[in-house]
C-alpha cells in the first residue's frame, strides 16, 4: 500500500537524505574493496593493501562533503521546481476563478490600476526633484554657507566670503557665486541670456569638470584680467549648434568679447541651476574689504571627514574672532551651513508630500473598495470554500491560493497604472508651474517601475489579506447545509461596515482638502492688489556697462527709452522702475529716522523710479505728493514711503515732511531724504502675501552706487488706453528699443495679467490636483458603498420578497437598505472629521484667509459627502424595491 502524496512529500527529503548517506558509505566501502582485493591479489599483505588503496582513492572526508554538498543543492532544485510548480498552479486557478467573475475582476483591476498611475506619475515627479542625487561627484559633501541670525539666511558679503576661503579649513573649495543675466549680441535679435558670476573654485565646489575646453583659473578671476565666458550643454546645442570649434571664439557678451575657454556637459544642466554660461567675478580689493553689501551665495566643498555642523561651528568660531579683532559690526552674522541640495528644492518638498499623501489615500481608498469587492466575492464561494476544505484543504492554503488571486488582480493594476503614468507624467510636466527644478527629468524609469512593482504587493497584502483570512474561515457543515446563502451573516458583517467607513472618512478627508484650497482661492481672488492689472505690459532690460558706465549714459538713455515707447500707438503712458510689482527682483535698505541710533535701522524694498511711475501703475497717492519736474539731480533729496513703512517708521503721526536717512553713509550730504508723500500698500510678491514695507526714490536722484546694485537693470511698464490690449505692443516695443541701441534685447516681456496668473500658478495647480484626487476619491467611495448595497440586497432578495409578500411597500424596503449603512456613514464622517483636523495642520502653509478648521470647508465637504453616499445607496436600493414576490418565493 502506498503512502499519500502528502505524506510522502513531507518525508521524501529526508528519507532520501539518509537513504544517500548509506549508499554513499556502501559505494565507498565497494570501491575500496575493490581495490584492496587487486592489490592482494597482486601479492600484497592485506594491511598493506587497505592502506595502500585508501591513499590511492584519495581524502574520504573530502568525497563525504562534496557529496553531501551536491544532495543539497538537489535538495534546493527540487524544493524550487516544486515551489515554482506550486505556483504557476495556483495562477492558473487565480485566473479561471477571476475569469468566472469578469465583472468584479475588471472594476478591480481599473480602480487599483487608476490609483497606481495617480500614484507612480505623481512618485516620478518626487523622485526627480526629491530623491535623485546631483549628477555631481559626492553630493552630500556640497554646502550652501548663508549668513544672518539663526536659522534667518540671507546673502553673504564679499568681505566675509573672502575671509571664510583664506582661514575656513572645513572646505576643500569655497567659491562665492551672484546671479546675473546678460546681453548676447549676434546678427539677428540680441538675446537675453541668464547666467552667473562666479569665482575660480566654483566648478571644483561642485565636482563638475568640462565637457570641452576648461573652467577658470585663479588668473581669470582677477581684475583686469582678459574677459572669459564657459557656456552650458544646452546654450552650445542650442544656440551655436554643439560646434566644438566654439571654445577659443569670441562672444559679444554685455558689449565687450568673451573668449569662450569651455562647455559644461549636460549632466551639469541637470543640476538645474538655470545658468546659460558662467563669467569670472573678478572682486576688486575694495570689494574685497567689503562687508556691508550682502549679495552672493556661496558654494563649498566639505573636506574630507568633516560634517556640515562642524563646519557651521568652524565657521561661526572664525566670524567671532575676525569681529573681535577689528570691531567691525558688519561681521557680526552667524553662518549656517545647509545641504546644497536641500536649498535647489526650498518651498518645493513640502507641496510635493502632500499631493504625495493625497495620491496615497486615493490609492489606499481604492485598495479599502477591492477589499470590499472580493468580500463580497468570498462570500459567494462559501460552498467552494467548504467543499475544499471538506476534501483536505489546510486554511494555509486556502489562503494563499485566495492571495494569489489578489496578487494578479494588483499586478494587472500595476500594469495599467504604468500605462496611465507613462501618459499621466508629460501632462503634470506640462501642467505644472514654472520653477519647480529638474521637474522636466520626471520619466517612468526603473525607480519608478521598482516602486509600483513593491506597490504592487502592498497592494495585494492589504486589498486581499482580510478577505482571504474570511474566505478560508468557513465551516463545511454549516456551508454546505445553507447552500452557499448566508443572508444572516451577510446582514451582520461588520468588517465591510468598517471598510465602507474608512473609504469614506478617507474621501472626506480628501474632500476638506480640495475645498479648503477653494477657499483660500476665493480669498485671494477678493485682495485688492493696490494697482491696477489690466492694461499694462512689462518688460525687462539691461545696459552693459562697458556703454553705459556713468549714471548721466544710464538716465540719457532711460530718456530716450520712454520717449520712443510713449510714441507708440495706443500708449497712454510710460514709466521706468528698477521692478514692478510681481515682477521679482528688487533689493533692500536700511532706514533710519532723525531719533533712531544707528545700530537700530528699520529695513525697506527699495524701488527707484521715474516720474508717472504712480499713474501708470495705478498705485494710489494717500498723502503729499508724488514726484516731479522739481525733482532733478540739483534739487533736495525727496522719498515716497508706503502705509506700511509709514507706520513703521512714525507711529505718533503724519510722515510727510518727515526726514528718513538711507543708502549712502551717514555723512553724506544726501544721506537725508524728504518725504513727500505716502502711497498706498502693494502686494508685490503675490496677492497671499501681505505688503512689505517699502520706498521710492526718484531716478536723477539715485544713489551713486545704485546702477551697479541693480546691474543697469530696469523695467518699462507701457499703460495702454481703452481698447488696445497691451500684448500687441511687444514688436512695436521691441523695435522701439532697437532704434536706441540695436544691442539691447528685450525680455521678460509679459502683461501684469499674466504676471498676477504666473503667481497664482502654483496654488492653481495644487487645488486643481486636489480636487481632480478628491474627485477620484468620492467616485471610488460611491463605487464601494454601491458594491456594498448592491450586493446585501442581492444576498437578501429572498428576505424581501417575503417582506413585499407580506405587504412591505417600496419606501420600506427602500428605506431598509439605506438604514443599513447610515450606521457606516455616520461613522466615515466622524473618523474623516477628525483625520480632516490633523491632516489640515500640513495644509496651513498654502491656505490665505482661511483657518484649517475653517467651518464652512468642513460643513460643504461634509454635505458633498453625505449627498454622494445617498446617492450611492438609493440606486441599488430602488432596484431592490422592484422585486418581485412570486417570483424570488418561487427561486427560494
Amino acid at each position: 500500500m502506498s503512502l499519500p502524496a502528502g505524506v510522502r512529500r513531507a518525508f521524501r527529503f529526508p528519507l532520501s537524505r539518509r537513504t544517500l548517506e548509506r549508499e554513499l558509505a556502501e559505494e565507498l566501502t565497494f570501491h575500496l574493496e575493490t581495490a584492496a582485493s587487486r592489490l592482494m591479489d597482486d601479492g600484497w599483505p592485506p594491511d598493506a593493501a587497505w592502506a595502500e588503496a585508501r591513499r590511492r582513492f584519495g581524502d574520504l572526508d573530502r568525497v563525504h562533503r562534496e557529496c553531501r554538498r551536491i544532495d543539497r543543492e538537489r535538495e534546493r532544485r527540487m524544493r524550487l521546481m516544486e515551489r515554482l510548480s506550486d505556483w504557476i498552479t495556483d495562477l492558473r486557478l487565480a485566473a479561471r476563478s477571476l475569469a468566472r467573475t469578469p465583472a468584479v475582476a475588471l472594476l478591480a483591476v481599473l480602480t487599483l490600476g487608476l490609483g497606481m498611475g495617480a500614484t507612480a506619475a505623481l512618485y516620478s515627479v518626487l523622485h526627480a526633484v526629491l530623491l535623485e542625487p546631483l549628477p555631481i561627484p559626492e553630493p552630500e559633501r556640497v554646502m550652501l554657507v548663508w549668513e544672518g541670525d539663526g536659522d534667518d539666511t540671507g546673502s553673504v558679503s564679499a568681505g566675509n566670503f573672502d575671509e571664510w576661503r583664506r582661514f575656513g579649513g572645513s572646505f576643500t573649495h569655497l567659491a562665492a557665486a551672484h546671479g546675473a543675466s546678460f546681453n548676447l549680441a549676434s546678427e539677428e535679435l540680441p538675446e537675453r541670456l541668464e547666467g552667473t558670476l562666479v569665482t575660480a573654485g566654483f566648478f571644483a565646489a561642485l565636482g563638475a569638470a568640462p565637457l570641452q575646453g576648461r573652467t577658470f583659473t585663479e588668473a581669470d578671476d582677477r581684475p583686469g584680467a582678459a574677459p572669459v565666458v564657459v557656456l552650458s550643454q544646452g546654450l552650445w546645442q542650442r544656440r551655436f549648434a554643439a560646434d566644438p570649434a566654439v571654445v577659443g571664439s569670441g562672444l559679444r557678451i554685455d558689449g565687450e568679447t568673451h573668449t569662450v575657454i569651455g562647455v559644461m556637459p549636460e549632466s551639469f544642466d541637470r543640476v538645474d541651476l538655470g545658468d546659460d554660461l558662467w563669467v569670472p567675478m573678478a572682486f576688486t580689493a575694495e570689494r574685497l574689504a567689503d562687508h556691508d553689501e550682502h549679495a552672493h551665495w556661496v558654494v563649498g566643498r566639505l573636506a574630507p571627514g568633516v560634517t556640515p555642523r562642524q563646519a557651521q561651528q568652524d565657521l561661526r568660531a572664525l566670524t567671532a574672532r575676525l569681529q573681535e579683532e577689528s570691531f567691525d559690526e558688519q561681521r557680526n552674522t552667524q553662518p549656517l551651513v545647509v545641504p546644497f541640495a536641500d536649498f535647489l528644492i526650498q518651498g518645493h518638498r513640502l507641496r510635493l508630500v502632500v499631493l504625495f499623501a493625497a495620491v496615497g489615500l486615493v490609492l489606499l481608498i481604492g485598495c479599502v473598495n477591492v477589499s470590499n469587492l472580493l468580500l463580497a466575492r468570498g462570500a459567494a464561494r462559501r460552498r467552494e470554500m467548504a467543499v475544499r476544505t471538506a476534501l483536505g484543504a489546510r486554511r494555509g492554503r486556502l489562503v494563499r491560493q485566495l492571495l494569489t488571486e489578489s496578487l494578479v488582480l494588483s499586478l494587472a493594476g500595476a500594469v495599467l497604472g504604468v500605462a496611465l503614468a507613462l501618459v499621466g507624467v508629460p501632462a503634470l510636466v506640462a501642467l505644472a508651474p514654472s520653477g519647480v527644478p529638474r521637474l522636466e527629468q520626471a520619466a517612468v524609469n526603473g525607480p519608478v517601475l521598482a516602486f509600483v512593482l513593491g506597490l504592487a504587493a502592498l497592494t495585494c497584502v492589504v486589498a486581499g489579506l482580510a478577505p482571504a483570512l474570511r474566505a478560508s474561515r468557513s465551516r463545511p457543515a454549516e456551508a454546505l447545509q445553507s447552500g452557499g446563502r448566508a443572508a444572516g451573516a451577510v446582514s451582520r458583517d461588520r468588517l465591510r461596515g468598517v471598510l465602507v467607513a474608512a473609504q469614506l472618512a478617507l474621501a472626506l478627508v480628501l474632500t476638506v482638502a480640495a475645498v479648503l484650497l477653494v477657499r483660500s482661492g476665493i480669498e485671494v481672488a477678493r485682495v485688492d492688489p493696490g494697482f491696477r492689472v489690466d492694461g499694462l505690459l512689462t518688460a525687462r532690460l539691461t545696459l552693459p556697462e562697458s556703454a553705459y558706465g556713468e549714471a548721466d549714459q544710464v538716465r540719457a538713455a532711460l530718456d530716450r527709452l520712454r520717449e520712443e515707447a510713449a510714441a507708440l500707438p495706443g500708449v497712454s503712458g510710460v514709466a521706468v522702475s528698477n521692478t514692478v510689482p510681481l515682477g521679482g527682483g528688487g533689493g533692500g535698505n536700511g532706514l533710519w529716522t532723525e531719533d533712531r541710533a544707528l545700530d537700530n535701522p528699520s529695513y525697506g524694498e527699495f524701488r527707484l523710479v521715474s516720474t508717472g511711475y504712480l499713474r501708470v501703475l495705478g498705485v494710489p497717492l494717500h498723502r503729499g505728493r508724488t514726484f516731479d519736474e522739481r525733482d532733478g539731480r540739483a534739487a533736495p533729496r525727496v522719498m515716497l514711503i508706503n502705509e506700511a513703512l509709514a507706520k513703521e517708521l512714525f507711529p505718533d503721526g503724519d510722515a510727510v515732511g518727515r526726514r528718513v536717512g538711507c543708502c549712502v553713509e551717514g555723512d553724506a550730504p544726501d544721506f537725508w531724504k524728504t518725504v513727500v508723500g505716502v502711497v498706498g500698500d502693494v502686494h508685490g510678491r503675490g496677492l497671499d502675501a501681505d505688503p512689505r514695507s517699502e520706498f521710492y526714490l526718484p531716478i536723477g536722484q539715485e544713489p551713486p552706487e545704485a546702477w551697479r546694485w541693480l546691474r543697469r537693470t530696469v523695467v518699462l511698464s507701457l499703460r495702454t488706453g481703452v481698447g488696445t490690449d497691451p500684448a500687441t505692443l511687444t514688436t512695436p516695443l521691441r523695435r522701439a528699443v532697437q532704434r536706441v541701441d540695436p544691442d539691447l534685447p528685450l525680455y521678460d516681456v509679459a502683461t501684469l495679467s499674466e504676471r498676477l496668473a504666473g503667481s497664482r500658478a502654483s496654488a492653481r495647480f495644487n487645488t486643481l490636483l486636489l480636487i481632480l484626487l478628491a474627485g477620484l476619491g468620492l467616485l471610488l467611495a460611491a463605487v464601494g458603498l454601491y458594491g456594498t448595497v448592491a450586493h446585501l440586497v442581492e444576498q437578501r432578495r429572498h428576505e424581501i420578497g417575503v417582506r413585499m409578500a407580506l405587504g412591505a411597500s417600496a419606501r420600506h424596503v427602500v428605506g431598509k437598505a439605506v438604514t443599513h449603512m447610515l450606521p457606516a456613514l455616520a461613522a466615515g464622517v466622524v473618523l474623516g472629521l477628525g483625520g480632516a483636523l490633523a491632516a489640515g495642520r500640513l495644509l496651513e502653509s498654502f491656505l490665505f484667509g482661511v483657518g484649517a478648521s475653517d467651518p464652512a470647508a468642513l460643513g460643504a465637504a461634509v454635505v458633498g459627502l453625505v449627498a454622494v453616499a445617498l446617492a450611492a445607496c438609493l440606486l441599488p436600493a430602488r432596484r431592490a424595491a422592484r422585486v418581485d414576490p412570486v417570483r424570488t418565493l418561487n427561486e427560494g
